[in-house]
């Protein structure tokens, strides 16, 4: 199994300039093996001065377990960073099995 990221596979960063913030957008497909770099991608945007960043879900086709685990480990990545995570454009199912997973609310 290669580390190696594929085009498209790791989220790409921007600043939305209406909300002067930086945007993080999963990929789809989303695999278990995409989390870990995501999750450097996020800790690289906080570490490049963002407090506050947008997690763009909406180009995910399935709900399922990756962006459950995706989500746990990019939120448990902002609070270590002590930064802040939105997360936007989840799908009605991925908002349930968030919900059924426990993590529907985002902390404050």
């Amino acid at each position: 199994m290669s580390s190696a990221p594929r085009a498209g596979l790791i989220g790409v960063e921007a600043t939305d300039p209406a909300e002067q913030h930086a945007v993080l957008v999963l990929p789809d497909p989303l695999t278990f093996a995409d989390v870990p770099l995501l999750c450097e991608r996020l800790r690289g945007l906080y570490g490049g001065g963002a407090r506050e960043v947008v997690c763009d879900l909406a180009a995910l086709t399935r709900a399922d377990l990756a962006a459950v685990e995706a989500v746990a480990r990019l939120r448990l990545t902002a609070r270590r960073a002590g930064g802040r995570l939105r997360m936007r454009g989840a799908g009605a199912g991925l908002v349930a099995l968030l919900e059924l997973a426990g993590l529907g609310a985002e902390a404050p």
